[in-house]
């Protein structure tokens, strides 16, 4: 009854994620997934976790998963922060740097997330509306504002701003938060990383699902400041101290430490989602650049939405935005060679 339902809650739109069906076996092109395992040794790490050490509350600080974190990115363990996935850290953001005073910023075509976030919070927002090309505004983010969050590469156009453009943002914000949502940097964006030095208010948000091919382990963080990472421990310890469990932990410090199983995942993804977009423009797409693990791209034979009814009738699913300016693209996740080929015969037998 929603009547027992809290205003707040009443009001909401809630984020609504890609599909997961159970009808049928599809090509899932849909949720941005990798199309590859996880590292061998990830797995060994997480089989080793389960036993009798599961009765035990994990470790409230995640240090095996932090010190792996630190490691790979060169940095002190105090500028680290974990979460169950990098929707929770964003999530924690919100109450530890936006007030409700002041409207945080963020563009108009983005991870649709960030809305639901600014709701449940009751943060004000305002949005920044993308250029005619789909690339990100630097000067719309250089007005007075209680905090910013760029998705880098942004979601769902794929585009990516330079480090340079991230700095301006940064140094044109010294009083607000500028959190750099990095969860499909590792396909070809560059990192805001070595910002976090020079810019106290930089956050640098990361997650394992994407190119570590860990989406169902849930785990992320964040990079940043010591002060930032204090305040989100205390939003952290003030909700679940526990939030990654010991089977996460493990796994997570185990896939982040493989960096050459890694880089070859990431490569793969590229090379596939390169030939996919050069297939796809010769059926007479429109393909945004991409740097994630997935490509936007506008069917010129058939409209966006009655090309995704026929690829989904194909047994391939992919994903569409009934939105203004982007209601005729389609964001289609880069799978592996044999399941992009599938789209491409199916697009072909669909429209020529």
């Amino acid at each position: 009854m929603k009547k027992l339902w809290s205003k707040r809650i009443q009001e909401l739109e809630a984020y609504v994620p890609g599909e997961q069906p159970k009808d049928r076996r599809y090509i899932k092109l849909n949720t941005n997934e990798n199309p590859y395992p996880p590292s061998p040794a990830a797995v060994a790490a997480m089989e080793n976790a389960v036993g009798d050490t599961l009765r035990l509350y994990p470790d409230p600080e995640c240090t095996e998963l932090v010190e792996a974190i630190a490691a790979r990115f060169g940095l002190e363990k105090n500028r680290i922060f974990v979460g169950n996935g990098s929707d929770e850290v964003l999530a924690m953001c919100f109450p530890a740097f936006f007030d409700s005073d002041r409207p945080i910023l963020f563009p108009d075509i983005t991870y649709s997330f960030y809305p639901v976030y600014a709701g449940l919070y009751q943060v004000p927002y305002e949005t920044v509306a993308l250029n005619e090309d789909f690339t990100v505004p630097v000067e719309g983010f250089l007005r007075p504002n209680g905090g910013v969050i760029i998705a880098n590469p942004n979601a769902p156009t794929g585009i990516a701003l330079p480090i340079k453009a991230i700095e301006r943002i940064a140094a044109g914000n010294p009083e607000s938060v500028v959190v750099v949502d990095e969860a499909y940097v590792d396909f070809g964006g560059e990192t805001a990383l070595p910002l976090i030095a020079q810019y106290p208010n930089v956050l640098v948000v990361r997650t394992t699902s994407k190119s570590y091919s860990l989406a169902g382990l849930r785990v992320g963080w964040a990079m940043g400041d010591p002060g930032l990472i204090a305040a989100l421990n205390t939003v952290k310890n003030s909700i679940n101290s526990y939030t990654l469990d010991r089977v996460a932990i493990a796994g997570g410090a185990a896939a982040i430490a493989d960096a050459e199983y890694f880089g070859s995942c990431c490569e793969r993804v590229i090379a596939t989602r390169e030939r996919s977009m050069a297939a796809l423009r010769e059926l007479g797409f429109h393909c945004l650049p991409s740097a994630a693990n997935f490509i936007f791209a506008a069917p010129t034979k058939i409209g966006a939405e009655e090309l995704v009814k026929k690829l989904r009738e194909h047994g391939v699913l992919v994903r569409y935005f009934k939105k203004p300016r982007i209601d005729g693209f389609l964001r289609i996740s880069v799978g592996s060679d044999e399941e992009m080929d599938a789209l491409i015969a199916a697009v072909k037998e669909i429209t020529e």
